[in-house]
């Protein structure tokens, strides 16, 4: 026995490995992977409802089914469980999460307006459009190399856009929850902080879905 063999054997006969295991397709990242799923109705509605706080009841939502993005990877290759499963569900939970609550910003339009006025709200519609087009481009394009027989793994920069996508659906939401109790100068600092990390998301989503098919260009040749 090799001892990379060794070390999958320990790793298999540990506690964690047991409890992230299951049975069948059904692990631990997976169930995290539907849980957060599940979470985005739920984010939908605390969102909409109008009672006290529920702008940050929703961002708590919000949170806990981002967290679960990251366990659900780490704990799959840790522990070996990466399941076809899992590759199909958790791109899509990840996207219809993020692209759910873009929409939902939008949706309001005094939140990306704010202390600005209603061009903010156009110039935020099309970033919003930008998003969602290099998402549609993308995933047809990881289409057409998958029936080619390749795996196109994701990038640095697809991970920075992803992070700074959901830093300002974040701090936008928590701005939003202040702006209906205050419009003190915390409140303004955490709009221009939302709007930033907006408009450094749709500049990285542009950068990283350029960078993503020149890399792979030789995709559309075949």
């Amino acid at each position: 026995m090799s001892e990379e063999q060794k070390q999958n054997e320990d790793i298999k006969n540990t506690r964690g490995y047991k409890i992230a295991a299951g049975k069948g397709v059904m692990n631990l990242p997976n169930k995290l992977t539907i849980s957060r799923m599940v979470m985005i109705p739920v984010f939908i509605v605390l969102f909409c409802v109008d009672f006290t706080s529920h702008y940050f009841i929703a961002l708590a939502v919000f949170a806990v089914a981002s967290l679960t993005d990251l366990f659900d990877g780490k704990i799959a290759r840790k522990y070996g469980l990466v399941t076809n499963l899992g590759k199909f569900l958790d791109p899509i939970a990840d996207k219809v999460l993020v692209l759910s609550a873009l929409c939902l910003l939008l949706a309001r339009p005094e939140i990306f307006y704010g202390f600005q006025g209603d061009w903010v709200n156009i110039v935020a519609g099309c970033g919003v459009a930008v998003i969602l087009a290099r998402e549609i481009i993308i995933s047809g394009f990881r289409m057409v190399a998958a029936s080619s027989g390749l795996v196109i793994a994701a990038d640095k920069i697809g991970k920075y856009k992803t992070c700074t996508q959901d830093a300002a659906v974040i701090i936008l939401i928590f701005y939003a929850g202040l702006a209906e109790l205050t419009t003190g100068l915390a409140t303004k600092i955490f709009y221009y902080v939302g709007l930033s990390f907006f408009a450094l998301a749709v500049i990285l989503t542009i950068i990283s879905g350029v960078y993503y098919l020149v890399k792979n260009k030789e995709v559309l040749k075949k």
